[in-house]
Parts: structure tokens; C-alpha cells; sequence
């Protein structure tokens, strides 16, 4: 399947749009699939971007652009989708549904994909999440992440398995508020937890990034926990640290 392609001049004025006075992006001229129920699916039409917020989506947009200073992505013959797509939303089960994640509403997240009109048999949802090469572009939170089939961010990190050594004031022993849950995280980036006296309940690796920490258990299962103004919240116990 060809990739449908957008102007590559326009990535370039795209890449020099830094500053505390970006320039606000404008896709026109799209297919854009809203997944708002009260805008519903609009043909030849703009969305405009402030940063990483939509703020505005219908015809007659792109009559502004020039005012407004943006830069202009012309989607000609091409469909702008959710990248972020709240399932149980679409399908009607829940209660707000005015409140759908991702939908292209102004005020929401700017995070979508702009794609050709038909996919090789394969739900758009799928291409972006197996083949986003397919893809024309992916925006993520205002910020071009593909174009035309090239990644433009770097490819994400895995958590290194291998032995290591962990820095944090985290380190360290923490006891739930019942005193059932002792757990001790080691300068080797390794946990030990006791539960009601019972050693080595759980053991496995964690990884500490800002104010969140990932389990991998040795067990096989992953988890992952919250420090918030020195208290961490993990599996539904608050723990303390001695």
C-alpha cells in the first residue's frame, strides 16, 4: 500500500515553529472523524491547533489563517482520525458521552492521525497501531511525531532488565498503614516485599521515573505505584517509608 504523502516544505516550517511565539498549525481540507456525537463526521474542513490543545474544528477555518499566522498542512483527499479512542465510549455504554477520550473537540488533546481515505482492509485504529508508517502523520499532544512514514521522535525506551543500580530517595523499607505490607526497595533495583509475616511474598525488579515506579515481578506480572508528598500508593495500600 502507497503511503499518502503531504507537502515536505511544510515540515520544515513546522520544525522552525519554536519559541515562546509558535505559530498555531491548521490541517484543511480533510475528512476529519470527530468521534463527538454533537459534531459528528465533516468532509473538506479544517482543525486548528493552539500548542497542544484543538481549538477549533469545521469549515471556513483556513479563511483565518493568514490573520492568525499559521501554518497551513493541506489534507486534500485525506481523513484526520483519533489516535486516542475511548471504545466503550463509541459504543454508547457510558454515561457522559460527551466526555469520549480523544475525540476532536475543541479544547481536547491535539492527538490524531491523518490517513489516506481507505486502509488496506485493516481498521484505521489498527494501522496506527501496527503500521503507522502508513500513515501521512501522527500528531501527539500538538506535536508531529511521523510524517509521511517517517518517525520524527525517538523510538521509546525499554526497561533494561539486566542488573543495575538504582539512585532515589525512595530506597528503602515501606510499610503499609495496617502493618501487613513491608517492602523494601534496594539500591540493586530490586523489591522484597512480606505480607502478614509471610517472607519473600513477592519479589521481582522496579524502575523509579520522577514520582512513579514500575514493578516486574519475578512472578511474571507488572505493577506499578505513586509517590505522592512522600507516600506511596501501590495496589491499593498507602505505605510509609522508615
Amino acid at each position: 500500500m502507497s503511503i499518502p504523502m503531504l507537502d515536505e516544505a511544510v515540515l520544515a516550517r513546522i520544525t522552525a515553529n519554536t519559541g515562546d511565539r509558535r505559530r498555531p498549525l491548521m490541517f484543511v481540507n480533510a475528512t476529519i472523524h470527530t468521534l463527538d456525537p454533537a459534531i459528528g463526521d465533516l468532509s473538506a474542513v479544517d482543525l486548528l491547533l493552539d500548542g497542544e490543545v484543538i481549538v477549533g474544528v469545521g469549515p471556513g477555518l483556513h479563511t483565518a489563517a493568514e490573520d492568525d499566522g499559521a501554518i497551513v498542512v493541506d489534507c486534500t483527499g485525506l481523513t484526520i482520525v483519533p489516535a486516542v479512542i475511548d471504545g466503550v465510549a463509541v459504543a454508547g455504554l457510558r454515561a457522559r458521552p460527551a466526555d469520549r477520550v480523544g475525540a476532536l473537540t475543541p479544547g481536547n488533546p491535539a492527538t490524531f492521525a491523518v490517513v489516506a481515505d481507505r486502509t488496506s482492509g485493516a481498521s484505521v485504529l489498527e494501522m496506527i497501531v501496527w503500521w503507522p508508517e502508513q500513515a501521512a502523520a501522527i500528531v501527539v499532544d500538538g506535536e508531529i511525531a511521523l510524517f509521511n512514514g517517517r518517525r520524527l521522535t525517538p523510538a521509546p525506551i525499554e526497561p533494561d532488565v539486566r542488573p543495575r543500580s538504582e539512585q532515589s530517595p525512595y530506597l528503602g523499607m515501606w510499610i503499609d498503614e495496617s502493618g501487613f505490607v513491608h517492602q523494601e526497595l534496594t539500591a540493586d533495583g530490586r523489591y522484597d516485599e512480606t505480607r502478614g509475616g509471610r517472607p519473600h511474598a513477592y519479589q521481582g525488579s522496579f524502575w523509579i521515573d520522577g514520582d512513579r515506579i514500575v514493578y516486574h515481578d519475578d512472578l511474571g506480572f507488572w505493577a506499578y505505584g505513586l509517590f505522592t508528598d512522600g507516600v506511596l500508593h501501590h495496589a491499593g495500600y498507602v505505605f510509609h517509608q522508615q
